[in-house]
């Protein structure tokens, strides 16, 4: 048993000690692909989605040195008919490129040497394995002699492949060299037919393009806008959340708010299996996003505003669900053609959620909400933080009954950028009361056109846990009178939609006059 080539399943055994989801059906979807023109599959998700969880799954069960009967007789994987055909019967190559980047900053070692320091490190196990290898050979040729006097072929299993993308961003000759090593593995006739029986790799990231090829083609590729045959192993399902939340006893439908939103077509609601966990073990319903190098380059893209990227942040922070072309992301964290890029490269870090049918992209959860929330108020994010500092005090004003300072924040936020470019009648006044309340997605859960009493609730913004802030229900009128919102309110009975809320009500009207060009307020509370 060695750190690189057969590792054991010590790593899988620690999982199964603890609270394991059954995801091993994803390992007859390998088992399928096995010296197939299949055999190369690179699955990327959002960190925290169970990556390296899944790697570790794959060693256990594949690993010849070892017996994981024990581990795997009573998953799914075990139901399948070629259960016993491929359990530990293979030698796997395991390698953890993070781990590899932390041992070398560790030593003080350049990251440029890491495909020598992979290579060389494989090699070394190797000859110690079998110790007839001639020492002549480099590692390829080393384990193509290994194979070819042993009769078995290596499953390669790589976890977080794409760390040397992200690590090495500016550094394409380091790139480069590591890309040039897993071609040598996976996309070299000479080798890849005779030496691997299948390859899984996950990262964060899709496999980076050369233009607008994969730089591996062979890859069949399972991403978070195309997860394929791996949507039921990409996360939770709301059934597994559902159980869990059963066994804690907690809220299922705090989790959902929480947690969900990565809904794929056929599997449905995906969850954030990390999150979920977590809230499951402490009971506490809070953001676990943790930032990571790439995500902590949000920061940056935002602060720069690519292409006018601050607006579109703020459109998805009102609630909109813009439209956007994934397919001229080229796979990486550096290079950006459009503002489409960006946001395609959010979906991948589990900052927005992608429809595939509308092609269209959405904040997921009010766990990533929170995390954007922190975003806009960073410091350097000029256009964004004039937005929020107005929707702040418009929020303050609206509190206090202040009516025309209300009025007055909406005019100026009609004459921004956030405003639509004809301003002509209500539908495009309720876009404007989206900006203008932006900074209430923090503090309240908002609803558009609610049903309730005799008639629809044009917007209603309902506190969350542990707010003081009153709840508001939100009338908007065109070329009429901000009094005859209010009453429209009293006599349609909206308040009824929020009839079990204990807390103050207040009801807002606001009116657009299109001749003098300026809103009006009118505040009642109950």
């Amino acid at each position: 048993m060695g750190t690189y080539i057969n590792p054991g399943n010590e790593a899988f055994k620690v999982i199964r000690n603890g609270e394991y989801i059954d995801k091993s059906g994803l390992i007859k979807c390998v088992n399928d692909s096995i010296d197939t023109l299949n055999k190369l599959t690179c699955v990327s998700r959002s960190r925290r989605f169970g990556k390296s969880l899944a790697a570790q799954m794959l060693c256990a069960y594949y690993d010849r040195t070892v017996d994981s009967e024990s581990l795997f007789y009573d998953l799914e994987i075990s139901k399948s008919p070629d259960y016993h055909k491929y359990i530990n019967k293979y030698d796997v190559i395991y390698l953890d490129i993070s781990g590899f980047i932390s041992e070398m900053k560790s030593d003080r070692e350049e990251i440029t040497h890491i495909s020598r320091r992979i290579k060389d490190s494989i090699r070394a196990e190797l000859m110690v394995m079998d110790a007839e290898i001639p020492p002549e050979l480099d590692v390829n040729d080393g384990l193509l002699w290994y194979c070819r006097k042993t009769g078995r072929k290596i499953i390669f299993i790589i976890d977080e492949w794409d760390a040397v993308i992200r690590e090495a961003r500016k550094d394409i000759q380091t790139q480069d060299s590591y890309l040039g090593l897993l071609r040598g593995w996976f996309k070299n006739g000479n080798f890849t037919p005779y030496a691997v029986a299948a390859a899984y790799m996950t990262g964060i990231l899709p496999i980076k393009k050369d233009g607008s090829q994969s730089a591996i083609s062979e890859f069949r590729e399972y991403t978070m806008t195309d997860p394929g045959i791996m949507e039921p192993y990409t996360g939770f399902l709301q059934n597994e959340v559902d159980n869990i939340c059963k066994r804690y006893g907690v809220s299922a439908e705090d989790m959902k708010n929480w947690y969900d939103g990565y809904e794929f077509g056929r599997s449905g609601a995906v969850y954030n299996p990390n999150s979920v966990l977590l809230a499951a073990n402490s009971g506490i319903y809070e953001s676990y996003w943790q930032r990571t190098s790439a995500s902590d380059n949000l920061y940056e893209w935002i602060s720069i505003n690519i292409d006018g990227l601050q607006d579109e942040i703020a459109r998805l922070i009102s609630g909109e669900e813009p439209e956007i072309d994934i397919s001229g992301f080229c796979n990486d964290i550096d290079n950006f053609r459009s503002i489409d890029d960006v946001l395609t490269l959010m979906v991948h870090l589990g900052y927005l959620a992608y429809d595939r049918v509308n092609r269209t992209v959405r904040i997921p959860n009010r766990e990533i909400n929170s995390e954007f929330n922190n975003l806009i108020r960073h410091p350097g994010k000029a256009r964004l933080a004039e937005l929020v500092r107005l929707s702040d005090q418009l929020l303050r004003d609206t509190v206090n009954g202040d009516e025309n300072a209300v009025a007055e924040a909406i005019d100026r936020v009609r004459e921004s950028e956030y405003a639509p470019t004809y301003y002509n009648n209500e539908q495009a006044l309720r876009y404007v009361i989206k900006f203008a309340y932006i900074t209430c997605v923090d503090q309240y859960m908002k609803i558009e056109e609610l049903p309730s009493g005799k008639g629809i609730a044009d917007v209603a913004f309902l506190p969350k846990r542990n707010s003081a802030n009153p709840a508001m229900i939100i009338e908007l009128k065109w070329d009429k009178m901000a009094d005859a919102a209010i009453s429209q309110i009293k006599d349609k009975n909206y308040p009824e939609c929020i009839r079990d809320y204990g807390g103050e009500l207040l009801l807002v009207g606001i009116n657009y006059d299109s001749r003098a060009k300026k809103h009006s307020c009118k505040i009642e509370k109950l």
